[in-house]
């Protein structure tokens, strides 16, 4: 009788939750056709390629195709592991991605804090919109301002630097200075925006816990290494361990429009690499190879970020 009873509760339930739905989505079809765009940019570019991670198994022949081309097993990922210039790239990936990742985590915390501090709304709105602008544009359009401000002969840059008696800099053409310049380019490019997280943390912060530290003698330095960086904490915990998604993705379209064969032993990443032997190359198994290499590890991060994510800061996707 009670197992009649629970059986019927459940198939309520169950109903009551189709309608709820059904409801939910008649009522707000505008908000799910807005997400129709994006579904499909989604399909067609990320899934429905899908069945050619095949190609990553097989001597693909474009003129043979998937189902006649031989098949190689993991010949294309002994490659892989093999190559020294392969070795370098992934090196070279872990390199430029991971100071991203650290300076993108610093800087906009500091620029956050420094912000806070100012009082006056129409200059911290102005300085604030000044500085997440360049967010907006393109890597193509920032590259070629770039490569004009940085040329060796006639960049603004290097003409600062003779007047002090300093010699050209080949910043784009020697390897060590091109990582330099992409990742201090890259982070005058994100850091405002990426500052806003930081900023609406900071504005959530309990006013009378400044208040209450004042009475008890605080200055400003001891209120922000008392209270607002420990209540950061949590979100900063969110921001870091969502990054290690992101570990292996260097910025294909920065390195793309600002990178040159002098500087592929320390500025070529996984997606360039990719980029030239598969499109450029024609060695489209051995691209893929690289590829899927590189998708696997990402979204063995992308799992262990959010773990930890919820872990030590109960964040939730849903």
């Amino acid at each position: 009788m009670s197992v009649s009873h629970e059986t019927k509760t459940k198939s309520r339930a169950s109903s009551g939750l189709r309608v709820k739905t059904k409801w939910n989505l008649k009522r707000n079809w505008p908000l799910h056709a807005l997400l129709f765009p994006a579904v499909a940019l989604a399909f067609v570019f990320s899934y429905l390629p899908l069945p050619g991670i095949v190609m990553a198994f097989q001597e693909f022949k474009p003129w043979l195709g998937f189902f006649n081309s031989p098949w190689v097993g993991l010949e294309q990922f002994n490659k892989l592991f093999t190559f020294a210039e392969a070795r370098q790239v992934i090196w070279n990936t872990l390199i430029i991605a991971s100071l991203k990742v650290v300076f993108q985590l610093i800087v906009p915390i500091l620029f956050a804090l420094l912000l806070n501090e100012v009082k006056q709304m129409g200059f911290k709105r102005s300085v604030q919109t000044l500085v997440y602008l360049p967010h907006f544009l393109s890597w193509v359009i920032l590259g070629g301002i770039l490569l004009d401000m940085l040329s060796v002969e006639g960049g603004i840059v290097n003409q600062f630097l003779g007047s002090f008696g300093i010699e050209p800099i080949f910043f784009l053409g020697d390897g060590d200075w091109f990582r330099f310049t992409i990742i201090l380019s890259d982070i005058w490019k994100e850091f405002g925006f990426s500052a806003i997280i930081f900023l609406a943390a900071l504005a959530g912060i309990n006013p009378s816990l400044y208040e209450a530290s004042i009475v008890d003698g605080a200055n400003r330095f001891q209120q922000v290494l008392y209270i607002t960086l420990p209540s950061l904490l949590p979100i900063t915990i969110v921001v870091a361990t969502l990054a290690l998604g992101n570990i292996l993705n260097a910025g294909f379209d920065q390195i793309l429009n600002l990178y040159n064969p002098m500087v592929y032993e320390k500025g070529d990443i996984i997606d360039t690499y990719v980029y030239r032997q598969g499109l450029l190359g024609g060695q489209f198994s051995y691209a893929t190879a690289v590829g899927l290499f590189k998708s696997v590890i990402a979204f063995i991060l992308i799992i262990t970020g959010y773990r930890l994510a919820y872990k030590y800061a109960d964040y939730r996707i849903f």
